[in-house]
């Protein structure tokens, strides 16, 4: 089976979590572009065979950086994590799909409580700062999937709540994290299903 490597970077302008996979020939053989679905930023990835140059929407400061990398980096190993030169925070995964799916929730998380720190960012700063990290730990233990069967998801965050989106069929959850009782329902979930798109 060819071997494949993933991309993630936060989308600066609608706040999800862009992965995408490519194949180590195509990497090796034309630039790559990954778009964000929202079509308000895009990743490209170029190689001369011995390095590659990446330039990655930073969902942290809003800027695009470029990287530099070995070609046994980023197609090789577990993986490497781009850091936004402004925050120093990782703001882009390469690697094994796991291990850059598993990054991009903590990235999506890190992203938003970057963006809580201005005031205007939210209805309540403080209950959506508890509501992603109380995603954050039902993710942990597996208790997020989608009704079509995959466990694969990006999170948006809104002013006044948070949708889950399933990364395979498109379905989406929107979960309300403006008040208390937002909060409350949201701690009682032991589990989350996203209802998936038939």
């Amino acid at each position: 089976m060819e071997e494949t490597r993933s991309f993630g970077y936060i989308c600066p302008k609608c706040g999800r979590a862009v992965m995408a996979r490519r194949s180590a020939f195509s990497l090796a053989a034309a630039a790559a572009h990954i778009e964000c679905p929202c079509g308000q930023s895009d990743m490209l990835i170029e190689t001369d065979g011995s390095r590659f140059r990446l330039w990655v929407p930073c969902g942290l400061c809003g800027e695009t950086h470029q990287a530099e990398c070995s070609a046994d980096a980023v197609l090789r190993g577990r993986g490497i994590g781009l850091a936004c030169p402004k925050t120093r925070q990782i703001c882009c995964y390469v690697g094994q799909e796991d291990q850059v799916s598993a990054q991009m929730e903590q990235l999506a998380v890190r992203a938003a409580k970057e963006k809580a720190e201005d005031p205007e960012a939210f209805t309540d700063n403080i209950i959506m700062y508890e509501v992603l990290s109380e995603l954050k730990d039902i993710a942990a233990r597996g208790g997020i999937r989608c009704r079509c069967g995959s466990t694969r998801y990006g999170i948006q965050v809104h002013r006044d709540s948070v949708d889950l989106c399933c990364q395979d069929c498109g379905g989406k959850l929107r979960l309300p994290a403006a008040t208390d009782e937002d909060l409350d329902r949201l701690c009682c979930q032991m589990t989350l299903t996203i209802p998936g798109r038939a």
